[in-house]
C-alpha cells in the first residue's frame, strides 16, 4: 500500500471514536496487552511522562515536550486528534513520523491487525511506541485518548503522571459526577510514581490523594505553589509566573494565545520542577522552551490567529468547560460584529453548550464530515429557541467562505464547537 491507502486503512477500517463515537470505545485492555505482547513491549524501551485530563492535556503535553528539547533532549510526543495529517499524532523533536515508518509498520503487520482487529487509537499508540523505541529517543510524552484507567495508554511504566482538571465531558463513559471521572483519570497514578494535579479543587484532590496513597506516590498540586498572570495586550501572552508568591521567571511571551494557557502553564511548570530531579533542565531551557511550544511541537487549533483582516479565530474548546472560557475571552476582544461558525457532534450536552454562546452574533451552524457530527439543521434549531439566529451550513468549508464573505475588516470571525470544524477550517 502507499500511503494515502494505508491511510483509508487507518481511518476508515478501523474503528475511530473520533468518527463513530461508542462503538469504538473498548471497555478493557485486553486487546491492548495483546498488542503489546505482539510488539515486545516497546513501551519499555523509553522513559515516559504520562497525562491525563479532561481538558489542557495536549498543551500540557506540547509544552513539557518543548522545554525538553531546550534541554537538549529528543522527545517523543504522542496526541491526538490530527488536525491536517494524521502523523501530527507522532512526533520526534517537532518532526512529524515519515509517511514510510507509517506505510512500513501496516504493511508488515496488516495480517495480525486483520485478525485481532484493534480500534484506530489502539493500534496508534502501538505505532508511537514501536516508533520511539526504534529512533532511541530519551523521553516521551503520551497523552491518553479519553478518561485514564482503561486508555490504551494506560500500560506505560512512566516516571510522572500528569492529570491536568477534571470537568463534565464523556460522561456516558466516564461517570455523570466530578468524582466519578476524577477516578478514572486517577487510574494512570503507577505505584511510587509522582503526581502532578493541575487543579485544587476539592473534590477532585480528595479523590486523587486517596489514589495517590495506596499507591504511595507523592501528588504536587501546581496551581498551589505556581501563579501564572497576564501582563500583555489582546493578542499577546506575556506572562509572569510566580512561585510561592515570588518571581520565579523573567517575563515571557508565550506563542500560545489562549487566556486558558495560563492554567495549562502552571501545570507543565510544576511537571518540570518534578521531572529535574532526574532530567538536566536549566531556568534558561523553561523561558525558551515556554516561549517556542508552537515552533518547537507545531501545536495548532489552540486559540490560533488564521488572519488579522477581519480577525480569524479558530479553538478547539469542544465541551462546556472548554467552550466556556473561550467565550469569556471572546468577550475581552474588540470587533464591530461577530460571526460565529459553529458545529458539534451528537454526544455532548448541546442545550448546556448553546446557553454559554454569545447572543449578538451571527451564526454559521456546520457539521464536520464525520458520522459523528450533529447535522448543522437540528443544531440551528435548538440554536434558534434560545435566540441565537443564523443560517445553516451542510459543510464547513461553505460556512467558513460565506463568513468571509460577510465579514468587513473590523468584524471577527471565530470557529469553534467540534476539533473537527476546526480541523477543516484548517
Amino acid at each position: 500500500m502507499n500511503y494515502q491507502e494505508t491511510l483509508n486503512y487507518l481511518l476508515e477500517k478501523l474503528p475511530m471514536y473520533q468518527r463513530i463515537g461508542e462503538a469504538a470505545y473498548t471497555k478493557n485492555l485486553d486487546t491492548t496487552f495483546a498488542l503489546d505482547k505482539y510488539f515486545g513491549c516497546t513501551h519499555k524501551q523509553f522513559k515516559s511522562v504520562h497525562i491525563a485530563g479532561t481538558n489542557g492535556k495536549g498543551s500540557v503535553a506540547h509544552g513539557i515536550a518543548s522545554i525538553l528539547q531546550e534541554a537538549g533532549y529528543k522527545v517523543g510526543l504522542h496526541t491526538s486528534p490530527h488536525y491536517k495529517d494524521f502523523r501530527e499524532r507522532i512526533k520526534i523533536n517537532g518532526a512529524v513520523v515519515t509517511k514510510k515508518f507509517v506505510v512500513d509498520f501496516i504493511d508488515e503487520h496488516k495480517d495480525f491487525l486483520d485478525d485481532l482487529k484493534p480500534s484506530f487509537f489502539e493500534i496508534t499508540v502501538m505505532m508511537a511506541f514501536e516508533y520511539f523505541a526504534t529512533n532511541s529517543i530519551d523521553i516521551a510524552i503520551i497523552e491518553t485518548g479519553m478518561g485514564g484507567r482503561l486508555d490504551s495508554t494506560n500500560i506505560l511504566e512512566p516516571e510522572l503522571s500528569v492529570i491536568t482538571n477534571i470537568d463534565l465531558d464523556h460522561t456516558q463513559f466516564l461517570g455523570n459526577t466530578i468524582e466519578e471521572i476524577a477516578e478514572e483519570k486517577a487510574g494512570i497514578i503507577k505505584q511510587k510514581v509522582p503526581v502532578v494535579l493541575g487543579t485544587n479543587n476539592k473534590e477532585v484532590v480528595e479523590i486523587v490523594n486517596i489514589v495517590a496513597s495506596e499507591k504511595e506516590s507523592p501528588v504536587f498540586i501546581a496551581p498551589d505553589k505556581f501563579i501564572v498572570k497576564r501582563i500583555s495586550s489582546s493578542n499577546k501572552n506575556s506572562i509572569k509566573i510566580l512561585k510561592n508568591k515570588r518571581s520565579f521567571l523573567s517575563t515571557i511571551n508565550l506563542d500560545l494565545l489562549g487566556e486558558y494557557q495560563l492554567e495549562n502553564i502552571q501545570t507543565v511548570i510544576q511537571s518540570i520542577i518534578v521531572l529535574k530531579k532526574n532530567y538536566s533542565i536549566k531556568k534558561e531551557d523553561i523561558q525558551v522552551g515556554l516561549s517556542k511550544i508552537k515552533k518547537n511541537t507545531k501545536i495548532m487549533g489552540r486559540w490560533q490567529i488564521l488572519n488579522n483582516s477581519p480577525l480569524t479565530i479558530c479553538d478547539s474548546g469542544h465541551n462546556e468547560a472548554g467552550i466556556k472560557v473561550g467565550m469569556k475571552q471572546i468577550k475581552e476582544l474588540k470587533y464591530k460584529k461577530l460571526h460565529f461558525i459553529f458545529g458539534l457532534v451528537q454526544d455532548k450536552p448541546i442545550d448546556k453548550i448553546l446557553d454559554l454562546l454569545p447572543t449578538d452574533a451571527e451564526y454559521y451552524f456546520t457539521q464536520a464530515n464525520i458520522p459523528r457530527a450533529l447535522d448543522c439543521d437540528e443544531l440551528q434549531e435548538k440554536a434558534k429557541k434560545i435566540g441565537l439566529s443564523g443560517k445553516s451550513y451542510k459543510t464547513v468549508r461553505l460556512a467558513y467562505l460565506k463568513a468571509k464573505n460577510n465579514a468587513s475588516i473590523n468584524d471577527l470571525i471565530y470557529v469553534g464547537g467540534s476539533v473537527f470544524v476546526v480541523a477543516e477550517v484548517l
